[in-house]
């Protein structure tokens, strides 16, 4: 898992979760059929992990979610369970033989102010209109959490058990296409700071952010006398295909609004990382039940060499 939600600050947080493909390539291409099983996917792995979804949406070559964890096993099983499962589904409608994810996913944590919330949820509303191929974020043809947030517009999807149909098969009994499908529906949380905001009131926070970013991609858009490539052309891309240019930024720590909090959660990973080096060491010394901190990983065992004859 990654490396920074190793730590989760006692009681939980809410953290952003980003995961892109091998080489960026468009293996996550947004055709219908995706979709459809992008949040079946999300919902089965919802449904059985328990995980606050506050919001979502998939790209070409990448993904972003906003997740309210209690620790970071919660997050470590729901990734685990959503990417793998994914990336059996898009090998098998692309064909590709290879891996599908370039790297683990990267968490990071985002702090209980409501500037870093609305920050990190403008941030996943700007997807596709910041890079110039859709004018509205409603545009966008993949898996978005964005009709849901506008009018709580239920997220259906469809999940394949694929053992299932793996085992009819070899028992040479004829099925349909969807004979082993199953809907499955991805509920979403409000932000942390915003649940004790009424739900109308909610949906008006979103709609202020989509039309900034509406108005954001329109200036662009004259700016660079470019107009966005449109939800057909983003269809037509190879999924094999990858962009000529793609710029990360690096990644910060924590997502917060102001230095204070920043610092403060750097000084809790600290003493964390502390604790847990401390029990590391005291295990490799040779003692049985060192004291790691609540909420990590402990190191595997060493290997146990049999006795020499």
């Amino acid at each position: 898992m990654g490396r920074r939600v190793r730590f989760v600050p006692p009681g939980g947080a809410l953290v952003e979760v980003t995961c892109r493909t091998i080489q960026a390539r468009f293996l996550l291409r947004p055709s219908p059929g995706l979709r459809e099983i992008t949040l079946g996917v999300l919902g089965r792995a919802q449904r059985r992990y328990g995980v606050a979804i506050q919001a979502f949406v998939f790209l070409s070559n990448h993904y972003h979610l906003l997740v309210w964890v209690r620790d970071a096993e919660q997050l470590a099983r729901f990734v685990g369970f959503l990417n793998s499962n994914l990336a059996r589904e898009v090998g098998r409608l692309h064909a590709w033989r290879e891996k599908i994810w370039g790297r683990r996913y990267q968490p990071i944590l985002v702090s209980e102010e409501e500037a870093a919330q609305v920050e990190r949820l403008l941030y996943l509303l700007r997807q596709g209109c910041k890079e110039g191929l859709v004018a509205d974020p409603l545009d966008w043809p993949g898996a978005t959490s964005l009709p849901a947030l506008l009018d709580e517009r239920p997220l259906v999807g469809t999940w394949f058990d694929r053992t299932a149909e793996c085992l009819a098969r070899r028992r040479g009994i004829a099925t349909e296409a969807r004979a082993f499908a199953s809907e499955e529906v991805v509920t979403l949380s409000p932000l942390p700071a915003w649940a004790h905001l009424g739900a109308g009131e909610r949906e008006r926070h979103v709609r202020e952010l989509v039309d900034l970013v509406r108005a954001e991609a329109a200036v662009r858009a004259e700016a660079t006398g470019r107009e966005p490539l449109g939800a057909h052309e983003v269809l037509r891309h190879d999924p094999h295909a990858a962009p000529t240019h793609s710029r990360h930024a690096p990644a910060p720590f924590v997502h917060a609004a102001s230095g204070d909090v920043r610092r403060a959660f750097r000084d809790a990973y600290r003493s964390f990382v502390g604790a847990y080096r401390r029990a590391a060491e005291a295990l490799r010394a040779g003692i049985a039940s060192p004291n790691f901190p609540e909420g990590c990983f402990p190191p595997a065992r060493s290997f146990l060499r049999p006795a020499e004859a």
